[in-house]
């Protein structure tokens, strides 16, 4: 009997769960396959392009030298080549572990193959959606605190005896919300010249229509996995300390702060969390971190990485298109060019994502999604881009992420409220107001922050529909408080923007 393994673009781990199940690699065929097809579905980001193609490159080379026969396979879809591959070597099983997004384990459900398909269960996280599943049964409500704390149980990670948190609290978030004030001094992200395999890609992602999004000179990133556990090591032992107080904060020019910048490899497999979890916590215990800094990050990766994954394959599968707000509206053409927008911190912000596909998650919720949700965009429209445009994006942490968190599409299945701020949190947690055209204090007239308006306008439209969330009644009860005749001026001045900035936009929310 001849077992094949296809392994995905996401799964480049030599541990992973279908090479596992093979004890002999000798006997054993491996195919990675690019598809230029399935790239052109959206425009992704030039440097996501060539992250995943050289990072499959380099894995396929690390796996011939362990001894696997692997075939590589460039080619305009997947299934023409597979078909043709398992024709060829006589493949009479093939294995997958399973795909951690919906529509690609779709894809490989409607292939029509001639030989066996063994589905083997992915072990890229650490809870598998079994048990996600089980544990959900058990709750009134799916809260990520209450996920997080059992997390820390299971796994035994930063507890005194079996059942106490370390420190003796849970969380120590309120210590993590430090604004810039003076002058911060982060480290340089640890960056790597592109190798004669990168730069291979390099060309060819310039050479094909695959995507018209995003600086592709500047790409830096790791796409191996000894490069990925340089980073790690280079943020315990650079980057971690600062991490906590900092971690939303948002200062011009600085990119990436204290961030690790893990995400876009533990996504793609060349990073285990549990490896990253177990660094970090021995790190703290070694020498002598701040508690604050190593909990907040091991929340975000045992947390809520975790939790993301698992309510993605909890909800229905129409999760993608709720719109509890109704929000229709088309996005603008500056989400797509910097250079069209003049308020400085989305300027600052999609002009980063151009140039590096990354922006750190309090940018991307509390500016981008924020905006987004406020101005009664397309959650739809908005999924796409988000899934477009950063380098660590995979339907799987997309679409809970936006559709969820950050527009409340979802009703409320994943927060407890919309994260939904005016120009002072903006403000607050950055320097961005300062260079900027627009006034941060006023709600109205010819430089009235554009976040002020419409949050307002976004209150008083969903008001109704707002007062069935309990943390939003005393928010909504400011709306009292202010003029018919300043509410007037700013619902205008919101239909104005509209007009003005999104002409192609014919619905209403």
């Amino acid at each position: 009997m001849t077992v094949g393994i296809w392994i995905l673009g996401d799964q480049l781990w030599a541990d992973q769960a279908a090479l596992k199940s093979c004890e002999q690699p000798d006997q054993v065929r491996v195919l990675f396959v690019e598809s230029a097809q399935y790239v052109r579905q959206r425009r992704y980001h030039r440097q996501k392009l060539v992250l995943v193609w050289s990072a499959m490159r380099h894995f396929a080379d690390k796996l011939r030298q362990a001894g696997w026969t692997v075939d590589y396979e460039i080619a305009e879809d997947f299934e023409t080549p597979l078909k043709q591959w398992i024709r060829k070597q006589g493949i009479d099983e093939l294995r997958i572990m399973e795909p951690s997004d919906r529509p690609f384990a779709k894809l490989i459900q409607n292939l029509d193959l001639s030989c066996e398909l063994t589905l083997v269960p992915n072990n890229h996280f650490l809870w598998s959606r079994k048990e996600f599943q089980d544990w959900a049964k058990t709750r009134k409500s799916l809260l990520m605190e209450t996920f997080y704390r059992e997390g820390r149980k299971r796994f035994q990670v930063l507890l005194e005896g079996d059942k106490e948190p370390t420190g003796g609290q849970w969380n120590f978030d309120k210590k993590n919300r430090k604004p810039p004030k003076g002058e911060l001094n982060p480290p340089e992200p640890l960056e790597f010249e592109p190798d004669d395999i990168t730069q291979d890609v390099m060309e060819w992602v310039s050479s094909q229509d695959f995507s018209s999004y995003g600086d592709l000179s500047s790409f830096r990133w790791a796409v191996t996995r000894e490069q990925a556990l340089e980073v790690l090591n280079g943020f315990i032992q650079v980057r971690l300390e600062t991490f906590g107080p900092y971690q939303d904060a948002m200062v011009t020019g600085q990119y990436t702060m204290w961030h690790a910048l893990l995400s876009p490899y533990l996504n793609l497999g060349l990073l285990h969390p549990l490896e990253v979890i177990h660094a970090v916590e021995q790190a703290y215990y070694d020498d002598d971190l701040p508690l604050n800094s190593v909990e907040g990050f091991i929340r975000q990766v045992l947390g809520w990485r975790e939790y993301m994954h698992g309510i993605y394959h909890q909800v229905d599968e129409d999760y993608p298109e709720r719109n509890w707000f109704g929000h229709k509206r088309s996005l603008p053409e500056f989400f797509w060019d910097a250079d069209k927008t003049d308020m400085n911190c989305l300027h600052q912000i999609l002009k980063q994502i151009e140039q590096t596909g990354y922006a750190h998650h309090i940018q991307r919720l509390m500016v981008l999604s924020n905006f987004a949700l406020i101005a009664g965009f397309s959650p739809q429209e908005v999924e796409n881009w988000f899934h477009a445009v950063f380098i660590d994006a995979h339907d799987w942490v997309m679409q809970t992420n936006v559709i969820g968190m950050g527009l409340f599409a979802d009703g409320g299945i994943l927060a407890s409220k919309p994260y939904a701020a005016s120009a002072n949190y903006i403000n607050k947690m950055s320097d961005y107001c300062q260079s900027c055209s627009y006034s941060r204090t006023k709600r109205t007239g010819d430089n009235a922050c554009p976040f002020n308006y419409f949050y307002w306008d976004f209150l008083s439209r969903h008001r109704n529909t707002l007062k069935s969330q309990g943390r939003m009644n005393l928010i909504l009860a400011n709306l009292d408080k202010m003029s018919s005749d300043e509410l007037e001026q700013i619902q205008q001045q919101a239909a104005d923007w509209h007009k003005a900035d999104s002409p192609t936009s014919s619905s209403k929310d």
